[in-house]
């Protein structure tokens, strides 16, 4: 069978593994072990998610994580916080320009990284849902979730470079 989408609740998702899930279709069809990834990752957060067998063929695509039955979201939920770590800057700590190069130091949910910018114009982009995805120079991704929950000197840290 080729891959079919999953528009709701019309299959039970449980995890098998920290990024694998089991897909059971209410027709009587099971998928074991099939690996959940964003279609669109940055933009795509819950929607478009596909799901790859072990040969890398995709047998899902579930079009919107939220229609899910609430068990299956969290399992598809759970699956793609694991693969997609993306540390979510809470504060900028501090910031050095040299050589054209700005270095930052910010806190985040997974401890504090020192990294640095090469390109504001290109390695800072403000998403359509108000989030900040930000680029260093070694191809990671940090994010900001609510650019209005920075405090004071974290916002003005940022507002030099935007």
């Amino acid at each position: 069978m080729t891959g079919f989408f999953i528009n709701g609740d019309e299959v039970k998702i449980t995890r098998t593994g920290d990024i694998t899930v089991r897909v059971e279709t209410f027709d009587g069809r099971t998928y074991d072990n099939l690996e959940v990834l964003r279609l669109f990752p940055v933009s795509g957060l819950m929607k478009y998610i596909s799901l790859l067998d072990e040969n890398g063929k995709e047998i899902a695509i579930i079009r919107d994580v939220n229609s899910l039955l609430p068990e299956s979201a969290k399992a598809v939920k759970e699956c793609l916080e694991l693969y997609y770590i993306v540390p979510k800057i809470q504060k900028i700590l501090g910031r050095v320009e040299k050589y054209g190069n700005i270095s930052w130091t910010v806190e985040t949910d997974h401890g504090v990284h020192t990294f640095e910018i090469v390109n504001t114009s290109t390695d800072i982009k403000t998403l359509y849902d108000g989030r900040i995805l930000i680029r260093d120079s070694n191809d990671n991704r940090y994010e900001i979730p609510d650019v209005e929950k920075l405090d004071k000197a974290s916002h003005n840290f940022l507002k030099f470079d935007m």
